[in-house]
């Protein structure tokens, strides 16, 4: 019996698998880039780091996931939602893949004080 892959939760995103990026781009209306992303290992991780890319980073990234410019800032929206959610405090958390069951508590207690530091590059608007 093959058990479904279960959606992301929409604002953990630091904590995505690969797989769990190309879930959301086909949520996203992306997902013609899931296996480009796949094959570069574009990770939740990395999502995160794309706010701090230089022009010259974004356009090697470009380039190498063979992005419209326009799908490309579809995505940066969409990263922006996430992450203007993950502000306000609307984050669901859960464990990462990597951490014992026995550290859940714990974990979360820490994801839910870090939550605004881990955005730090966001500017929000009026």
């Amino acid at each position: 019996m093959s058990k479904e892959k279960e959606k992301p939760e929409p604002l953990d995103f630091f904590i995505w698998t690969v797989e769990d990026v190309g879930l959301w781009l086909e949520e996203i209306n992306l997902g013609n880039y899931r296996e480009i992303f796949k094959e570069n290992g574009v990770n939740g991780e990395y999502l995160e780091g794309m706010s701090m890319f230089t022009t010259e980073q974004i356009l090697r990234f470009i380039r190498k996931c063979h992005m419209k410019w326009g799908d490309f800032i579809t995505l940066c929206k969409e990263l922006r939602r996430i992450k203007v959610a993950c502000l306000k405090g609307e984050q669901k958390v859960r464990r990462p893949w990597w951490a014992p069951a026995c550290l859940s508590v714990v974990f979360v207690k820490a994801a839910k004080r870090n939550r605004q530091s881990r955005v730090v590059s966001l500017k929000l608007e009026p």
